[in-house]
């Protein structure tokens, strides 16, 4: 937590109706006379007076284009103009006005950037990848990335999990055609990784690794970029190519990049379908 953006109002219920009905906000904490709202890590708070500030500017920010045009498609009637490029700040924006005439920007940074997600989000929004920009990922992020991943839990604490990064496109090509469509995202990232683990540390070398790999899928998507789970890769000829000891275990290969595009939230079950004894 590191603070909150309070505001006074003088209608603070047409107001929490706007920023959870339209904006999508939740309502974090209810006072009654003093609600808080959380949007990603934003958190605003609007407090009942006699005036009302409307000076500043509340921007809310999205991972991509899409958001944004979401967003001005319910706040047409708001919004003082249609999205548009800002090349000076590298931006896709627009502004609007809540109910008070409060002055309100959406958009998102067209370049990537430092983490910025709650764990929440980090864990509802992840996607599986499939098509990656061209785009090269850079060593800088990879290894922040490689430093969360130091602390994947493991048995013992024995750390039998290991990292392969794959970068050269015949590597990458080949990889891809073994499984046919599931494996052909690989052929189509600028990068791979594979997630081994070595039963020369630990009993439970597979858990560990499996593990491993869903945290470098977590840290992937907190820093912008995509992955793909792809399985039956623990494989002769793949462990011969990527130099990995044939006595070790290649739980999966993931691409590795900028998203193309964000796929669509799939059809969830209710956790009452899945958990028993609540």
């Amino acid at each position: 937590m590191s603070g909150i953006c309070f505001f006074k109002t003088q209608n603070i219920q047409i107001i929490k109706e706007f920023y959870r009905s339209t904006v999508g906000c939740s309502l974090w904490l209810d006072q009654t006379h003093c609600i808080i709202l959380q949007h990603g890590n934003l958190l605003l708070g609007f407090c009942t007076a006699n005036t009302c500030d409307t000076q500043g500017m509340i921007t809310f920010f999205y991972r991509g284009k899409e958001g944004v045009d979401n967003l001005y498609n319910l706040l047409k009637g708001r919004a003082e103009g249609e999205p548009q490029e800002n090349e000076k700040f590298n931006i896709y924006h627009f502004f609007a006005r809540d109910p008070e005439g409060r002055a309100i920007e959406f958009q998102s940074f067209l370049h990537p950037l430092e983490p910025y997600q709650m764990g929440k989000e980090i864990l509802t929004t992840r996607r599986s990848i499939r098509e990656y920009k061209p785009d090269p990922v850079p060593a800088p992020v990879l290894s922040k990335i490689f430093e969360i991943c130091r602390f994947s839990p493991t048995s013992r604490n024995s750390q039998s999990y290991y990292y392969v990064v794959i970068r050269k496109k015949d590597q990458l090509d080949v990889l891809a055609s073994l499984r046919g469509a599931p494996s052909s995202p690989l052929g189509r990232a600028p990068l791979a990784v594979a997630v081994c683990g070595n039963p020369d540390l630990s009993g439970a070398y597979g858990d560990d690794a499996c593990i491993a790999a869903y945290h470098f899928m977590l840290a992937s998507w907190c820093h912008g970029l995509g992955t793909c789970w792809i399985t039956d890769m623990d494989r002769q000829m793949v462990k011969d190519m990527l130099d990995i000891p044939q006595h070790h275990h290649v739980v999966m290969i993931t691409p590795v990049g900028y998203p193309a595009g964000m796929p669509e939230l799939p059809q969830r079950k209710s956790f009452a379908d899945f958990v028993t004894g609540l």
